[in-house]
């Protein structure tokens, strides 16, 4: 059973250690067909070169707090789930983001006065140890294989386009355009009518984005900052999806007016 993760760690990550030959010289990398570490995580981070293939499947909104980040909704409450089975078997063919595809490694900066970054991975993910089967991450003269020279160009890409994420964030801050988002949802079952409102979460302010100067726009619209953000709106309306979706597996709330918003991500 995974240790409960330490504080400050990134979600799906319950501990972190550098990969390297002298340790683990012999450890190899397993590929499952399962991500039981998945099946309860309702919201996944998102870098912004994902939206144009993750808005097809998924809400994408902001973490709330002082530094909002991309997520993708794969449920609407704490710990539900509607593209993972509770064993992490993947319900139908959705786009995998690449933080979980990343999963159990990633890169960290273990001195903090230095600007390196190290390949890391999760020793409490059984996909990384001492197995008969799997690919191997190091040779005999304890050179990083093939494979593992895969996984550090696989997370430096993803470092690379975290950077990115943070340019446009830092743009729609810049610009006040994010604000508190809240949803309501009419179920005809719902006691008394009431419906169901998730908050918790920030969304782009659509009167404001309409009030942007043309040249602003004209300069987004250019670099690609535009097509994301209408991304993102078009996304907003798979929530109500989403809620379906938990409604036929039994997983939406009893009280119509609980409020639970989407996990905040470090």
């Amino acid at each position: 059973m995974a240790s409960a993760p330490k504080s400050g760690l990134p979600i799906l990550y319950n501990d972190l250690a550098p990969l390297n030959s002298q340790q683990h010289g012999k450890f190899k990398a397993i590929t499952v067909d399962k991500a039981p570490w998945v099946a309860n995580q309702h919201a996944i981070p998102l870098t912004v070169e994902e939206f144009p293939q993750a808005q097809r499947d998924y809400p994408i909104v902001f973490s709330a707090g002082d530094n909002p980040v991309p997520l993708a909704l794969m449920g609407l409450n704490e710990g539900v789930n509607v593209f993972f089975e509770d064993d992490g078997t993947m319900i139908g063919a959705p786009y995998v983001p690449a933080y979980i595809r990343r999963y159990p490694f990633l890169l960290a900066k273990l001195d903090q006065n230095s600007e390196n970054l190290s390949l890391c991975f999760d020793p409490s993910s059984d996909l990384v140890g001492e197995f008969d089967d799997g690919r191997e991450l190091f040779e005999d003269d304890g050179k990083p294989t093939q494979h593992t020279n895969d996984l550090l160009k696989f997370c430096e890409k993803f470092e690379e386009a975290g950077a990115k994420t943070n340019a446009f964030m830092e743009e729609l801050t810049k610009n006040d355009l994010l604000m508190d988002g809240e949803v309501s949802i009419n179920r005809l079952d719902a006691p008394d009518g009431q419906p169901y409102i998730y908050r918790g979460f920030k969304m782009i302010n659509q009167d404001k984005l309409r009030e942007l100067r043309g040249d602003q726009l004209r300069t987004w619209n250019q670099n690609g900052l535009l097509p994301l953000i209408h991304a993102h709106l078009f996304s907003l309306d798979l929530m109500r999806v989403i809620f379906a979706k938990q409604d036929r597996a039994g997983k939406v709330p009893s009280q119509p007016n609980q409020v639970v918003p989407p996990a905040e991500t470090n």
